[in-house]
Formats: structure tokens, sequence, C-alpha cells
């Protein structure tokens, strides 16, 4: 599905995420679970009901091996692949009472990263042709954003700064703060000079100011699509420009003709649809 270079987050945030994910819906035990009997195997199919793109394959199987290390475990697909729908993903067997008791959480992880892959993929076609990298952003589930960043790739897109600590990007209230752009970019260079400098600018004045100051990547903010050609000719490559705001399926193909680098849509990680998917029980 995508080129994107596909690593996993390290298998230690992966197990913190599911052992939050147990804390809250198991707690002290599955009480619904101790029906069946204790020492009862069944098998599982997963079906995907609906076409997808996959992500999130590793955190679905620590859910199930967390309770069950022995749980056998057989997937047809990968990360970033696409599925039909009415597919049949997946075939477990193991202890009953670990596979009930671990379903919803390992259901929970793929839906909403399937989801977020997704998403992403659709994006992704829509500026097919171009030059364009479709980005993130930081506006992601709480406690999940490298997750949710993982997913992004699944898609075929690509991610922008993890956090705070990573990357700067000198926007309005920092700008008002530290008095001028050109005051901003120098104490960014002055404190940080490693990390990447991005300036959002909200009109061309902002942009030749942002240029001089020799910032790395500037996001143009809500520009027009005019304004967006005028800002591709006025920057020359001197710097990457990035669009945000007001970005969507209808608009971002039209963006993305315009010849900037990069555009980057909150939607992915932040409006999620879970994807549709089904887990059935048999006992042995």
């Amino acid at each position: 599905m995508t080129s994107v270079q596909l690593v996993s987050p390290p298998s230690e945030l992966i197990q913190a995420d599911v052992e939050r994910a147990f804390a809250e819906d198991i707690g002290a035990g599955d009480a619904t679970a101790e029906l069946l009997p204790a020492n009862a195997t069944a098998s599982a199919a997963l079906t995907c009901r609906e076409e997808a793109v996959m992500a999130g394959i590793d955190w679905f199987n620590t859910c199930f091996r967390r309770l069950d290390p022995q749980v056998q475990i057989e997937w047809t697909v990968r990360d970033g692949d696409r599925v039909a729908a009415g597919s049949v993903i997946c075939r477990l067997r193991g202890k009953a009472r670990a596979l009930v008791t671990a379903e919803r959480s390992a259901l929970n992880f793929l839906q909403l990263l399937s989801g977020t892959a997704t998403a992403t993929a659709a994006h992704v076609a829509a500026v097919a042709g171009t030059e364009v990298r479709v980005l993130d952003t930081r506006k992601t589930v709480p406690g999940l954003r490298l997750a949710q960043k993982y997913a992004v790739r699944c898609g075929g897109g690509h991610n922008h700064r993890v956090g705070l600590y990573d990357a700067i990007l000198v926007k309005e209230n920092h700008i008002i703060a530290a008095g001028s752009i050109k005051a901003a970019a120098e104490a960014a260079r002055r404190l940080h000079p490693k990390l990447l400098l991005e300036i959002e600018v909200e009109n061309l004045d902002e942009l030749q100011q942002a240029l001089d100051a020799g910032a790395d990547r500037i996001m143009l903010d809500n520009f027009t699509l005019p304004l967006m050609r005028e800002a591709v000719s006025i920057a020359k490559g001197r710097a990457e420009l990035e669009i945000s705001g007001n970005v969507d399926l209808s608009t971002i193909g039209e963006y993305a003709s315009t010849g900037v680098d990069f555009i980057s849509v909150g939607a992915l990680t932040k409006h999620v649809r879970a994807v549709d998917l089904s887990l059935r029980l048999k006992l042995d």
C-alpha cells in the first residue's frame, strides 16, 4: 500500500498502551469471562467489514499475548495493506477466557489505527501525481500519539514533529511575545540551532519576513489558492512551504497543484472514524 518506511514504535510503548487499556477495561477482573470453563479453548476469526487500510497489528497481538502467551495468531495481511470488505484477515486460537477478555481492547486499537491509516490513504490518493507530502499534526488522541503517527505512515502519509521538543513552530502568539518574526527566528537559532525552524505566516508580507529570517519551512495559514501560488513563486525554493487550514478531501487536490511541498491535515488523527471489524469466537 505504502512506500513510507513502516517502523512500529518500541515494543515497550505498545505494551504500555495495552496495560493502560486493560486497566480501564478489565480492572479487577472480567466478571463475564468467568462464566466460561476455566480450561476451555476456542478459535476466532477476524473479519473486516469494509474496505480499509490496516494499522495496529502489533497492538492487537500484544493484547491477546498479554493474557495468553501461547495464543496462536495467523494474519493474512500486514500493516499498510488495503483489504476488501468482508475479508477474513486474522485467525486466532487459544484460551477462551483470554480471547473474550482481550477482544474489545484489541479491536479498539486496530479499529482506531486502521481508521487513521484509511483516512490518510484517501488524502494521499487525492494528491497523486504531485510532489506534495501529506503530513499529520499534534491533534492526536491523548496518550496514543506515536501509535497514530505510525498509522499515518501505514496510510502513506508522513509525520510532522512528534511533539514540542523535536522541531520549532513559531506561530502568531510566539511572534507577538517575541516582538517580531525576525526576533523569534533569531532566538530559535540561538537556543536550538539544530532543530528545524518553521514559521507560520498569514500573508505575503509575513512570508517575506520569514524568508529573510532564514526559516527552514514556512506554514501558509489559510491562504487562498491565488496567494498559495504567489507564495510558491516568491519563495522559489528558499524554504519549504506547507499549507495548513481548511484542508479536506474536497480541497487538498487543488492545494497540491499550487506547488507547495507539504500539506498538513489535522483530521487524519482528530476526526477518526473507526474501521468496522468483527471477531467471532467458536469453542473447541
